[in-house]
């Protein structure tokens, strides 16, 4: 094996990306006399984002590898060790990088739930790494970003059909770090914990995203994949006090409902790795960084790392005309008739809000096809979508998938809602993107429940508007909601969006007000936004007015400062000239004072629900004059919220 060839531009210069444990002329003058199989030199390999301010490290030592993210200045990730294997052998060890690639991307593309415009800015390089006379390199490929750090494994094909590949990279976070966790006994529908990183046990699992702060108020973090295809999802599993390592989906733990709706010995069969065939590429590792809570809500990096649709299946990438993001009406959570007219009323109250879809749980299998005709020209009379739900097992054959999609794209549904997944073995993650392709064949949007976490498909496969992978309002022995939904803007709804399916007037609101329950709607991220609430309840509340106005897709998010993991979570969003604001409180009561610096110039007219102190089901409502200069107090309650909007006059 020979050293690193050196990168040449104009004239023959050493690549200032690595740095070996030798003067450059010392190397250049060893480099002629080196023996065929020489010692594996030490280096390390930099790649800084475009502003400096974050960059990743690659370090080599004695053949192996670890990885170091940091942010102006600061540690994100300490030195951590780089770990993958091909076929049970290590092919991280006895390593040294190759001539490196270098290259920077500068796109804008069109986004759909935080933002319509986001950006792949970042300085990319492609890292060969290559193990001394024991086989062919493979690539360490890096993006580094102005809010992220990113990294995969290339591998080209090998001489065999098949090779199964496995990971255990670590991610140590420095001392006096504070995490946000839950555990995969609820596979994606936990409740975050606070815990300082050094009282993690071993063996204690977290499904990404896993949000953290450093200390000294270096900034916050948060770690997850993108672009999942073709392979196991991952999630992190403690190994000592400050260090996760990453675990494929073979090695998780099943989960509470795939162990109820499948069995032990179907999660007998999914625990063996995966064999893939040709090429190898993994998702990519993404450590989200910022200085505040507003970066990390606004990174890019998930949708940015994920590829582009296929124009073939979306001619207008995610403005295809047949996809049509909105607000949903269900009977689930709060009463309805099991009946086609039932669900006709439905309809028609969906109508009344001006919402654009309604979601039709499995009941729908005891009606006809010309009874689901009839519904779909109900819904179709009001400007309302139909969705019909399926359970993903029901689907794995080929003949099914055609017989179901066909079926729905004939009576004129909208989209589909696909449940029961639970799982992220590579056959599941492959059965979402059959899933996904054979929908878009037929133009239906999907709704996955019973899902993983969203790793850039909001990108990708635009008909899909939204996910749940999350513990919603379904979950109706949460008893902690307001500190649960305080945390999930900067935890799980990092990831992509989630069908929380919010806003409920009952019971089920758990420690919240309804003034907390009117502002997650403006907070939580979905592009299918369906309401927990009857439509009835939602007509009749105070809340109305502003609920009915609450668009699905935003233009601008801005997290603004009085936000904190699980105490606050407030946000002004934009959708074309008129503002929302939404606070979610916790469970402790609350005064902040809110500049409104977030409004444009100009006199605005302002609708806002808030709290009644006297009693959490009930809100006062107010119709001031607003404008930027204004600073808006609001009084929240335990649990209690506020939500307002702001349109120009």
């Amino acid at each position: 094996m020979h050293p690193p060839r050196l990168r040449r531009t104009v004239a023959p210069v050493y690549d200032p990306g690595v740095r070996w444990n030798r003067p450059p002329a010392a190397f250049l003058f060893l480099a002629a006399a080196v023996p065929a199989v020489p010692a594996v030199p030490a280096a390390e390999v930099r790649v800084a984002g475009p502003s400096g301010g974050v960059v990743f490290r690659l370090l080599i030592e004695e053949g192996r590898a670890r990885w170091e993210a940091s942010f102006r200045g600061k540690p994100v990730i300490e030195p951590s060790a780089l770990a993958f294997t091909l076929d049970g052998v290590d092919i991280t060890e006895g390593i040294a990088p190759g001539e490196i690639e270098r290259y920077r991307r500068r796109e804008e593309f069109p986004g759909r739930g935080v933002r319509s415009k986001r950006a792949d800015r970042c300085e990319g390089a492609k890292i060969p790494l290559r193990r001394a006379g024991r086989g062919p390199e493979h690539v360490l490929e890096v993006r580094v970003f102005d809010d992220a750090v990113a990294f995969r494994h290339v591998l080209p094909a090998g001489v065999g059909d098949l090779r199964t590949p496995d990971e255990s990279t670590a991610f140590v976070l420095p001392e006096g770090t504070t995490v946000w966790l839950h555990d995969l006994e609820g596979h994606y529908e936990g409740v975050h914990q606070r815990k300082a990183i050094a009282v993690l046990k071993d063996g204690e699992w977290a499904a990404p995203p896993v949000t953290f702060q450093l200390p000294g108020g270096a900034g916050f973090g948060s770690i997850t994949e993108a672009a999942l295809s073709g392979y196991a999802g991952m999630a992190l599993r403690a190994d000592g006090p400050r260090r996760f390592r990453l675990v494929l989906g073979h090695a998780h733990p099943p989960s509470y409902p795939f162990r109820l709706r499948y069995g032990a010995e179907e999660a007998e069969r999914l625990s063996k790795p995966a064999a893939i065939s040709g090429t190898i590429s993994t998702p990519w590792r993404v450590v989200i960084v910022a200085a505040d809570l507003n970066g990390l809500v606004n990174c890019d990096a998930v949708p940015a790392l994920s590829p582009p649709p296929d124009l073939r299946l979306f001619p207008e990438g995610l403005r295809t005309a047949w996809i049509r993001p909105g607000r949903a009406v269900w009977k689930y959570l709060d009463g309805g008739a099991s009946t086609i007219e039932g669900m006709k009323e439905f309809c028609r109250l969906a109508g009344e809000l001006g919402f654009e879809h309604a979601i039709v749980e499995g009941f729908w299998r005891r009606w006809s096809e010309s009874d689901l005709r009839d519904l779909v020209e109900e819904g179709r009379k009001r400007g309302v979508g139909i969705w019909l739900w399926k359970h993903s097992k029901e689907l794995r054959e080929a003949e099914a998938r055609r017989a179901f999609f066909g079926m729905c794209r004939s009576v004129g549904a909208a989209g589909v809602k696909i449940d029961f997944l639970d799982h992220e073995a590579k056959e599941v993650i492959d059965h979402y993107q059959v899933l996904l392709a054979e929908a878009a064949e037929h133009r239906l949007m999907v709704n996955f429940h019973g899902s993983n976490k969203p790793a850039g498909e909001e990108r990708t496969w635009p008909n899909e508007l939204v996910r749940e992978s999350v513990r919603g309002m379904e979950s109706s022995r949460l008893r902690d909601r307001a500190r649960h939904d305080a945390t999930l803007p900067f935890t799980r709804f990092l990831a992509g969006p989630a069908d929380y399916t919010p806003v409920h007037f009952g019971a089920r609101r758990a420690d919240t007000t309804w003034a907390h329950q009117a502002a997650s709607a403006v907070v939580f991220t979905a592009p299918l936004l369906t309401y927990g609430a009857h439509p009835r309840n939602i007509l009749e509340n105070l809340c109305a007015p502003l609920l009915k106005s609450v668009p699905s897709v935003w233009d601008e998010t801005v997290v603004l400062p009085a936000s904190a993991i699980g105490e606050v979570a407030a946000f002004a969003r934009r959708s074309g000239e008129a503002w929302f604001l939404g606070i979610l409180s916790g469970p402790e009561a609350r005064s902040l004072r809110v500049p409104l610096s977030f409004l444009a110039s100009g006199d605005y007219a302002a609708l806002i629900v808030r709290d009644r102190p006297d009693d959490p089901a009930a809100v006062k409502v107010e119709e001031p004059a607003a404008r930027r200069e204004d600073i808006l107090q609001a009084n929240l309650s335990a649990g209690g919220g506020l939500a307002a909007r702001f349109t120009r006059k």
